[in-house]
């Protein structure tokens, strides 16, 4: 599965973050040991010298009254030293070596270290009086302790935290100009307009999406141009293709050529008819709620009148609605007839056999409506199924008929993507036309038999 740009952002700002970070802590905390390890060893060596200082030159008589003070106000504890003792060893931090080494040199070899003396726990120092006398000094933790690596751990976590924060934000600054333009790269890939990019922020962001509205200017522009010039044409063309008809009419000839000529003016306006489909102005169609399944049974009673189509099989299933425009959707089942009328007939007759199929798709992410038109014809090769769906383009064997300008199909494919859908080919027992559409979630009440008769007659007046 492959990551967006936000996510690609967002890692890699995170993970320079993260490692920057790491760095940090680690280099702060090898740079700062040796001075801290040097303040906490004057601290223990000053309060130790002091305190030994006090009680060889204090008066026997005063020395309780002495250690008094001291405990209650300095939080420092003297106890006799006895071999019998019961120690724990310091945290086996590389702090704690180097404050032992500076304390041990200052104070003597034989200086000792507890992190508690029978069940005591403190900060335990030996020192001696009077060369023979081995006493306990104790100093509470509190004097002497600093931030533990928790402490140091949560830090870097809250500061770890805002900065994904951070980073999570300049990835959205960063790849929002990115998203509006793949959004509108996608609303024109369906045919739409999108809505102007706004032009701010930074210089090249702010060039890019001017370049991109003036390109969607001047396609909607050819567009609209391309509407009236073929407009233009379909009426100059049909105007001396209705006096040659009635000249035709008219004129003195045989029954052969007459209907010749008739059928081809025939041609030539279903071509102009083709053209304008073709240029049809997407913006100029309007979507509502329709029954797919209506439709196609309307359309499928206008099928059953031609002579040479005939449906061996058909499976619809009732209430396949979607959001569509019924007069498209009527002009894409009347093309892909009339394509399979043309290119499809069964071998060894002059009738097209069809099946049409129509389903709801429930098994994706969103439910979809699936239209399958297939004939039983002698199909399409492989290679030249995407050239079917490009404008202009007929199969070899149809060259040579002037029936037709090979819009057809790019008709099709062009309204189906108008309406969100997808067109695929494929070879069975002949060309199998398979429409995925998006499907409403859930079918509406029809509220009355009035309306849906109402929106059959529309269909059979437009497809006439």
């Amino acid at each position: 599965m492959k990551s967006g740009l936000f996510w690609r952002t967002f890692f890699l700002l995170g993970f320079l973050i993260t490692t920057s970070l790491a760095i940090w802590l680690t280099s702060y905390r090898m740079v700062q040991r040796t001075p801290q390890a040097q303040q906490l060893a004057a601290q223990v060596i000053s309060v130790v010298t002091i305190t030994r200082a006090a009680l060889t030159h204090s008066a026997p008589n005063m020395r309780t009254e002495l250690l008094f003070d001291l405990s209650s106000n300095e939080g420092i504890r003297i106890y006799p030293l006895e071999k019998t003792d019961k120690v724990g060893p310091l945290p086996d931090l590389a702090l704690m070596s180097q404050l032992q080494d500076i304390v041990r040199g200052s104070l003597g070899q034989d200086t000792r270290f507890s992190s508690n003396v029978n069940g005591v726990a403190g900060f335990w120092v030996s020192f001696k009086i009077d060369g023979d006398d081995e006493y306990w000094l104790m100093l509470e933790r509190n004097r002497l302790e600093r931030a533990t690596r928790w402490q140091w751990a949560g830090w870097a976590s809250m500061v770890l935290g805002l900065s994904l924060l951070g980073a999570v934000l300049i990835s959205r600054l960063i790849n929002l100009p990115l998203a509006r333009i793949s959004a509108a790269a996608r609303a024109m890939a369906k045919g739409s307009i999108p809505a102007p990019l706004p032009e701010s922020g930074p210089a090249e962001i702010i060039e890019t999406n001017r370049s991109f509205n003036q390109m969607v200017g001047d396609l909607k522009q050819m567009e609209v141009d391309r509407a009236v010039i073929l407009a233009g044409i379909s009426h100059d063309l049909r105007t001396p293709l209705t006096r040659m008809q009635l000249e035709i009419e008219m004129a003195n000839l045989s029954d052969a050529a007459r209907e010749g000529m008739q059928s081809d003016i025939a041609q030539m306006a279903a071509i102009i008819r083709q053209f304008l489909d073709y240029a049809k102005p997407s913006e100029t169609t309007q979507s509502r709620r329709m029954d797919l399944s209506e439709l196609v049974e309307i359309n499928l009673h206008e099928v059953a009148r031609l002579p040479d189509v005939k449906v061996i099989q058909t499976e619809i299933k009732p209430k396949v609605e979607i959001i569509g425009n019924s007069t498209d959707l009527t002009r894409v089942f009347n093309n892909l007839v009339e394509n399979a009328r043309r290119y499809g007939k069964t071998a060894g007759t002059q009738t097209t056999e069809l099946d049409i199929r129509l389903w709801l798709d429930t098994k994706a992410a969103l439910p979809r409506a699936m239209l399958e038109i297939a004939d039983h014809g002698s199909g399409v090769p492989e290679h030249a199924m995407a050239q079917m769906l490009k404008p202009f383009t007929r199969l070899d064997s149809a060259r040579g008929q002037a029936n037709g300008a090979g819009l057809g199909l790019a008709i099709v494919e062009r309204i189906i993507t108008r309406h969100g859908g997808e067109l695929h080919l494929s070879n069975r027992h002949g060309l199998v036309i398979l429409i995925s559409l998006p499907a409403c979630s859930a079918p509406r009440q029809k509220k009355s038999s009035q309306s849906g008769s109402g929106m059959g007659n529309t269909v059979t007046d437009t497809s006439g």
